[in-house]
C-alpha cells in the first residue's frame, strides 16, 4: 500500500514539474475554465432557457460533442488491437498513452451529460440501488453502464502498466492481458451502445436504420487515431520519448480506411434517401440543401464533407501520408470533419422536423459554446496531466527509490 501512495506522490510531482510551455498550455486552458465556470453559473441558476435548445430540439451541441467523444475513446483502441492481438511491437510501447486519452475522452463524455442536465443534482438516479435506475429498459443505463465500465478497465489497465514498470517489476501477463481484451471488445460495445440510444427512436426516421453503429465505429476509428498522430507527433517533438515512424504510419493507415468506410457509409445514405424521396427523407434534405429557407446546417454538411474527402485523398497517398509536415493536416481535417458528421451533422436533423412535422431552426448560444470549450479545457488538462505523468515513467524518470537503488 505505502508503494502504491509513493507512486501517486512521485506521479503528481512529477507531473507539474515542467517549463515555460508546460505552464503557459495550462494556463491557456485555464482561461476557458474560468470562462466555463461563468457559463455553468448562469445555466444552472437560470435554467436551460439560456441555451437555444427548444422543445422541438432538445438535443444540441452539448450531446453533440458526447456522441463524437465517445468514439474518440472507442477510438483509442487503435493503439491496443494492433500491439496485442498482432503483436505490432511499434505501438506496444505506447499503449499506455492510448489507455490515457481513452480516461480523458470518458470524462469529457462526463461532463457534456452533465451540461445537458437540467437538474445535475438528480444524477444520484444513475446509480444502481440508489437511484431509479431504469435497467434494462431505458438505453441511457446501457450507455451509462458501458461507458463507466470502460473508463474503469483503462483506469485498471494503464495504471497497473505504469504502476509495474515503476516499481521495475513484470506484469502480470494472465491478469493484465484479460483486462486488455475485455477493454477492446468493450471498446466496440460503447459506441455501439451510443448508436443504439440513437437508433432505437423510430419517430426519427433520420437515425432510424441499422447502419448506425457500424457508421460510429467506423467514423470513430478515424477521428480517435487522428487526434492520436496529433498526440504523438507532439510528444515526439516535445519530449524525450521518441515513438517510431512504424507506430505512426500503422495509425495512419487506419484512419485512411475507416474514414473511407465512413465516406462509402454516407454516400449509400444519401442515395437511399434521395434517390425516391418520401416524406421520411426530409431531415436529410433540410441538412444538404435546406427546406423552406431554412438553411442553418447546410454550410456544416458541406464543410464537414470537403474536410473528410480533402483528407481521405491525401491519406491515400502513400508519399502524403508518410509526410509529418501533411500528415497533421490530414489528421485535422478528418477530426473536424467527423465532429461536424458526427454532431451537427447527426443529431440536429434528426430531430428537424419533428415527429409531427414542424422545422425549427437551432443555434447553440454563446453559453452552450462556452460550456462545451469549457469541457474540451477540462479535458485536455486531465490529458496532459495523464500524459505527462505516463510518459516520466515509461522514460524511466519516474520510479521507486528502492528499485533505483536495486
Amino acid at each position: 500500500m505505502g508503494s502504491m501512495i509513493k507512486f501517486l506522490t512521485d506521479y503528481l510531482a512529477y507531473v507539474f514539474k515542467g517549463g515555460i510551455k508546460f505552464y503557459a498550455w495550462l494556463a491557456f486552458l485555464g482561461i476557458f475554465v474560468l470562462i466555463w465556470g461563468y457559463g455553468n453559473y448562469q445555466q444552472f441558476t437560470q435554467g436551460m432557457i439560456v441555451t437555444g435548445l427548444t422543445d422541438q430540439i432538445s438535443w444540441g451541441l452539448y450531446l453533440a460533442n458526447f456522441v463524437f467523444l465517445v468514439g474518440v475513446a472507442a477510438g483509442a483502441v487503435t493503439v491496443v488491437f494492433p500491439a496485442y492481438v498482432y503483436h505490432y511491437e511499434p505501438l506496444h510501447k505506447v499503449t499506455v498513452l492510448g489507455e490515457m486519452l481513452a480516461i480523458a475522452a470518458v470524462i469529457m463524455c462526463i461532463l457534456f451529460v452533465l451540461s445537458h442536465m437540467g437538474r445535475p443534482d438528480r444524477l444520484w438516479h444513475m446509480i444502481p440501488v440508489l437511484g431509479i435506475y431504469n435497467f434494462p429498459n431505458s438505453m441511457l443505463t446501457w450507455d451509462t453502464m458501458v461507458l463507466l465500465g470502460y473508463m474503469i478497465l483503462n483506469l485498471i489497465g494503464g495504471f497497473y502498466f505504469l504502476y509495474k514498470r515503476y516499481m521495475n517489476r513484470e506484469i502480470n501477463k494472465k491478469f493484465y492481458l484479460t483486462i486488455i481484451f475485455i477493454a477492446i471488445v468493450w471498446a466496440l460495445s460503447i459506441h455501439t451502445i451510443t448508436a443504439f440510444l440513437i437508433n432505437t427512436m423510430p419517430a426519427r426516421p433520420m437515425w432510424h436504420h441499422g447502419m448506425m453503429p457500424i457508421r460510429f465505429i467506423s467514423t470513430a476509428f478515424a477521428a480517435g487515431p487522428s487526434l492520436i498522430i496529433l498526440i504523438f507527433l507532439i510528444i515526439r517533438k516535445n519530449t524525450r520519448l521518441w515513438i517510431e515512424d512504424d507506430a505512426i504510419n500503422m495509425l495512419s493507415q487506419i484512419v485512411a480506411w475507416c474514414l473511407g468506410i465512413g465516406l462509402f457509409l454516407t454516400m449509400s445514405e444519401v442515395v437511399t434517401e434521395l434517390y425516391h424521396p418520401t416524406e421520411h427523407s426530409q431531415g436529410l434534405q433540410y441538412l444538404m440543401f435546406g427546406v423552406h429557407g431554412l438553411n442553418n446546417l447546410v454550410i456544416w454538411f458541406w464543410s464537414s464533407m470537403a474536410f473528410m474527402v480533402t483528407a481521405f485523398i491525401m491519406l491515400l497517398i502513400p508519399r502524403v501520408r508518410k509526410n509529418y509536415k501533411l500528415l497533421p493536416i490530414a489528421c485535422v481535417l478528418t477530426f473536424v470533419g467527423v465532429w461536424i458528421d458526427k454532431g451537427m451533422g447527426l443529431l440536429i436533423p434528426g430531430s428537424v422536423p419533428t415527429p409531427i412535422g414542424e422545422f425549427t431552426q437551432y443555434s447553440p448560444t454563446f453559453i452552450e459554446i462556452f460550456n462545451c470549450i469549457g469541457n474540451w479545457a477540462i479535458g485536455f488538462i486531465i490529458l496532459t496531466i495523464l500524459l505527462k505523468g505516463a510518459i516520466g515513467v515509461l522514460l524511466g524518470d519516474v520510479k521507486y527509490a528502492e528499485a533505483e537503488a536495486a
